[in-house]
């Protein structure tokens, strides 16, 4: 089945690459809109040898009616775990190839993070890298060091005005970040009792230096504070902080909410070393830092933990003893919804948009919601300066549910399987 895969990729690649978006700016839409869909933790290329490829199938296919669904897509954003870390054949980066293809059926252009299962002592990332800059329609970067150490996937994205399809002479409307967590385990690297060397799991302080840099240099150049989103997968400890202090409110925060654990340097000493005895580190302090202070960023969107899926306001009053404190108008902190089949729980598969308006942006609204696999949408809400206060309707947690995927003596569900 793989080889037909490729080879219909190939055939696709050739034939859309006179259309591919890339050598046009990314641009809202005449109508002043711009509309976001985020697939995270697909995790291809479980258990090769028995329920991954049927498992793997499930996930396309639900790739593919979400990305019917939600047709007014501009820009699909893949935020992490596109390929599992269990998987660890040399060439399991053509797994990606799996993950495109609704995508280049479809002709969408899409930017990509890596998360914690995209490196493993069989895969180098630089490999997941390359192969995901082959396709014509990729807006993936890297900019910042040695990618090795500070991670693959640190970039951004200017988003300019419908009438500004080249982004020459123009200011942008938006600009969207894009930030590596790291995690996973180093390439090509053992342990003396042949264990996987783990990897450092937080945005390193090099790219957080690199961030205010360019945030200041972007700002200054155009002589105002240009609206923001940003991505990373691992979420910052001010989640969790959030979930443990005043929890999440189902209403006015709607959205499962079924995983509380510490995202980005847990299990990681202060002094950056990995050992179970250590909780968390703090490490990841000083991005959180640089996020809170960044005017004009309207959202942070992580994925990881496939329990939860709701978006809050953290503000000074909400966590007024944290140790890191956002602006007076706080930071809308969202997770996604899980999208593949693959990894730990089986909560819903869907994906999260995000609805921009360019007359909007100055006042820092979007919209988003999320559309489940059945069709359905779920946690429908308006980010703006009442959100937190604003009641809606519940989005409690559900399962997929799959007669044909429950009936294999080897499911996944049997098999202890860490996200």
């Amino acid at each position: 089945m793989k080889p037909v895969v490729l080879s219909w990729l190939a055939t696709a690649v050739v034939a859309t690459a006179q259309e591919s978006s890339i050598g046009r700016a990314l641009t809202f839409k005449a109508d002043g809109t711009l509309q976001i869909s985020i697939l995270e933790d697909l995790h291809y290329g479980e258990a090769p040898g028995t329920f991954g490829p049927t498992q793997d199938a499930l996930t396309t296919n639900t790739v593919r009616g979400l990305l019917d669904a939600e047709s007014e897509t501009d820009l699909v954003v893949i935020n992490g775990d596109t390929v599992s870390r269990d998987n660890l054949m040399p060439n399991s980066t053509e797994y990606l190839d799996q993950a495109l293809l609704p995508l280049i059926e479809r002709n969408l252009t899409w930017a990509m993070l890596f998360g914690n299962h995209e490196s493993n002592s069989a895969r180098n990332p630089e490999w997941v890298l390359e192969r995901s800059r082959t396709w014509p329609n990729s807006r993936t970067r890297s900019l910042v060091g040695i990618r090795e150490r500070v991670g693959y996937t640190n970039y951004y994205l200017p988003v300019y005005a419908a009438d500004c399809p080249t982004g020459c002479g123009c200011e942008p409307e938006l600009i969207i970040w894009f930030f590596d967590s790291r995690g996973g385990f180093k390439y090509d690297q053992l342990h003396d009792d042949g264990r996987q060397v783990d990897r450092e799991s937080w945005v390193d302080p090099e790219v957080v230096d690199w961030f205010v840099g360019e945030r200041e240099r972007i700002n200054a150049k155009f002589g105002k504070i240009i609206p923001s989103l940003s991505f990373v997968h691992i979420p910052v400890h001010a989640y969790y902080a959030l979930q443990a202090g005043p929890g999440i409110d189902s209403q006015r925060n709607p959205g499962p909410n079924q995983n509380l654990e510490i995202g980005q340097s847990a299990r990681w000493c202060a002094n950056e070393t990995f050992s179970s005895s250590c909780a968390y580190g703090g490490l990841d302090i000083p991005f959180m830092e640089a996020i809170a202070s960044t005017p004009g960023l309207m959202g942070v969107f992580v994925a990881h933990l496939h329990g939860n899926s709701w978006c809050s306001k953290w503000t000074p009053e909400v966590l007024p003893d944290y140790p890191v404190q956002p602006l007076a108008e706080g930071l809308n902190l969202c997770f996604g919804q899980r999208t593949g089949f693959g990894g730990a729980y089986e909560a819903a598969r869907g994906s999260r948009q995000v609805l921009l308006r360019k007359d909007r942006l100055a006042a820092g609204e979007f919209e988003t919601w999320v559309r489940l696999q059945t069709g359905e949408v779920v946690g429908n809400v308006v980010v703006n300066a009442t959100y937190g206060e604003d009641v809606y309707p519940e989005a409690p947690y559900r399962e997929s549910f799959c007669e044909e995927c429950f009936a294999w003596d080897d499911y996944k569900p049997n098999i202890p399987n860490p996200v």
